[in-house]
């Protein structure tokens, strides 16, 4: 029988740190045919040493990849026995990150978003709670950028934070953690102010402003209806629009109806324009049961709904505003309900129709 044809080993290659030579090649033998005469490291994907910081090219045809596959943290029956992070946070993809506040922190749970370019970060949303040592907002944020810095060899990371409406005290009461913090601006919180910044105080509600990272510019729409300071900010990276409290998945409070559906409008038309993979709002209340959510100041609540909602979800709820723009009252979707007007503890004694009727489980 015919000897098949034996190779030589050869120690120095094998990637033995012991071996006689002491010389090591953990990525792979650089004499195999297939590498190059002369190559030293078979790893080509990434350089064992940086010669200088790490420019990223934002420009993609399609969404940034990136994963929202998990679940969120969701609270405990008795607030004080939890042990969950204060500040979840999740990674989308390596320069978009997610953070929920702890629920048994503070029963709303809102969601904050961190986003890198070349040139710097933006927090959208600061919480509900200003004491960090019960939310330690800045430190999670300062972690994350400390350690993104030295993965793309940068010593220096300016950020900004913006919050989708500073009325919102679910949303800005972290602000104060960021006061005084080296290399950071802070987006103005009055109105007038904040217009100004954001370049659009002849046009509001119309126009648009731009929040530059370094080659991943984000978008600023004016979408009061909400809040009437009310923004929305857009990535063209991941093709993301943040919401904030004009549309979640849970109990939006509309304060004025004809700006709500004013704004609307608006998202849909810059929808129709611009690529959206997910809204991404500031809260979750929903189950996810259709038209079931959990009422205020509960801080237990393992049923959510996924926070990311569907482009196409923008019509139903422009849809219905209208239908309900004047009035008093309440109106329940599968996705999100409004408050029209009054008491966000208002009852429906009438279910609607084409929504399922489905009875929520009982946690316990």
């Amino acid at each position: 029988m015919p000897q098949s044809p034996t190779s030589s080993y050869n120690p120095a290659l094998s990637g033995n740190s012991q071996s006689a030579t002491s010389r090591s090649y953990p990525n792979g033998n650089p004499v195999l045919g297939y590498n190059p005469v002369g190559a030293r490291n078979t790893d080509s994907a990434v350089p064992l040493h940086g010669a200088g910081p790490v420019v990223h090219d934002y420009a993609c045809e399609e969404a940034a990849a990136g994963s929202l596959s998990f679940r969120w943290t969701y609270g405990s029956n008795v607030a004080a026995t939890n042990r969950d992070p204060r500040v979840q946070v999740v990674q989308y993809n390596e320069d978009t990150f997610v953070m929920r506040q702890n629920v048994c922190v503070h029963w709303e749970a809102p969601f904050t978003y961190l986003l890198f370019g070349n040139d710097g970060a933006l927090l959208i949303d600061t919480g509900a709670t200003a004491n960090a040592s019960h939310y330690p907002l800045r430190e999670t944020v300062d972690a994350i950028v400390t350690r993104w810095g030295q993965a793309r060899g940068r010593t220096s990371v300016p950020l900004t934070v913006a919050l989708t409406s500073a009325e919102d005290i679910a949303q800005n009461q972290g602000l104060v953690q960021f006061a005084g913090r080296p290399d950071t601006m802070i987006v103005p919180k009055p109105l007038e102010l904040m217009k100004l910044h954001y370049g659009v105080s002849a046009s509001w509600p119309s126009g648009s402003g731009h929040i530059d990272l370094g080659d991943r510019v984000i978008e600023v729409i004016p979408t009061p209806g909400s809040h009437k300071d009310g923004v929305s900010f857009y990535d063209p990276y991941c093709d993301f629009l943040f919401t904030g409290d004009l549309l979640f998945p849970g109990r939006i409070n509309i304060s004025n109806d004809r700006d709500f559906v004013a704004s609307l409008e608006r998202l849909t038309a810059f929808a129709a324009r611009n690529p959206v993979k997910w809204l991404l709002g500031g809260h979750i209340d929903m189950m996810f049961l259709p038209g079931k959510y959990y009422p205020r100041f509960r801080n237990f609540k393992p049923y959510e709904r996924v926070l990311e909602m569907t482009p196409d979800l923008i019509g139903e709820a422009l849809h219905h505003a209208r239908e309900i723009a004047g009035k008093e009252t309440m109106l329940i979707r599968p996705d999100f309900v409004l408050f029209n007007g009054v008491s966000p503890d208002q009852r429906s004694q009438v279910w609607p129709e084409g929504v399922p009727n489905i009875e929520a489980p009982r946690p316990f």
